[in-house]
């Protein structure tokens, strides 16, 4: 399995993982320039937050959105490792080591017993045919089409 350059995906209709109607045809996506691949990028309006401001289930469903936080930052973030109180494992995207250390500053009842991004693509890289926009009503439905649901 080949792992898309841009996207860090095998799967080039990997997201949206929830929702995927509702979210493709309602939310900003980044548009991978290289696979197709859509990942959210929709600010929620209320909260003034993003998917990728959230924690995962797992190191790979963090890894599909995070060359969305790396488009966003102009810089290769990081997936950290939360641990909760419960022992409950949760999967986090930070700009930084500094951001992620406040985070657990900040959040007395979550530890990690790795103060470092497990993953992290080396250096950030500009692809000239990416875009970020709402799809038409015909690339929903091809992208979904061809998703193998």
């Amino acid at each position: 399995m080949k792992v898309c350059i841009e996207c860090y995906a095998v799967s080039n209709r990997a997201t949206p993982l929830l929702g995927k109607r509702e979210c493709l045809e309602n939310h900003d996506q980044y548009i991978c320039g290289t696979c197709g691949r859509c990942i959210c990028i929709q600010k929620d309006s209320n909260r003034q937050l993003r998917r990728i401001d959230f924690p995962f289930k797992s190191l790979e469903i963090a890894q599909l959105y995070l060359r969305a936080a790396d488009y966003l930052y102009h810089m290769p973030c990081g997936i950290y490792e939360i641990i909760s109180e419960s022992n409950r494992k949760s999967y986090k995207i930070f700009l930084n080591d500094d951001d992620f250390t406040e985070y657990l500053a900040n959040n007395k009842k979550k530890y990690a017993k790795k103060h470092y991004a497990l993953y992290r693509h080396v250096y950030f890289e500009e692809f000239s045919k990416t875009e970020v926009r709402k799809l038409s009503h015909q690339e929903v439905q091809a992208y979904l089409n061809n998703s193998g649901d």
